[in-house]
């Protein structure tokens, strides 16, 4: 069953909400909260919490549900989870295969078009997330 996600108001709700997805692996739940969260209130909600399975999660729930529907807000979400605290460490430690659905994501959205976002926007957007 499908978990009910509302908008999480602060970094502790959003971290069990998180939890609670993750171990569920529930991309389209996960899906549900990236579409319905700010994208620029990121930064804040991950607070120091930013980890390998979560932007894993992010990925893969921005892949296979948003990016097709909004790839303004795909790219929106891309972009301001650069901006979270822990970003660098997390991307340096993902695997290959990781990294190559990362690499995908930035592929369907480089084939869909968007006023959000430039493909210029987009490739140093990529350069952010070292592929």
């Amino acid at each position: 069953e499908k978990l009910r996600v509302s908008e999480p108001t602060n970094a502790y709700d959003f971290g069990q909400i998180i939890n609670a997805l993750n171990a569920n692996k529930d991309k389209a739940a996960c899906a549900d909260l990236l579409t319905i969260t700010d994208p620029k209130t990121l930064p804040v909600l991950l607070s120091n919490k930013l980890e390998g399975e979560i932007l894993l999660i992010f990925i893969q729930s921005l892949e296979h549900y948003i990016a097709g529907k909004d790839p303004g807000l795909a790219y929106q979400h891309l972009f301001y989870l650069s901006k979270a605290e822990r970003f660098k460490l997390v991307l340096a430690l993902l695997s290959r295969n990781e990294k190559e659905e990362v690499q995908h994501l930035f592929d369907l959205l480089t084939e869909s078009q968007s006023d959000q976002y430039s493909l210029e926007d987009l490739e140093s957007l990529k350069k952010v997330y070292e592929l």
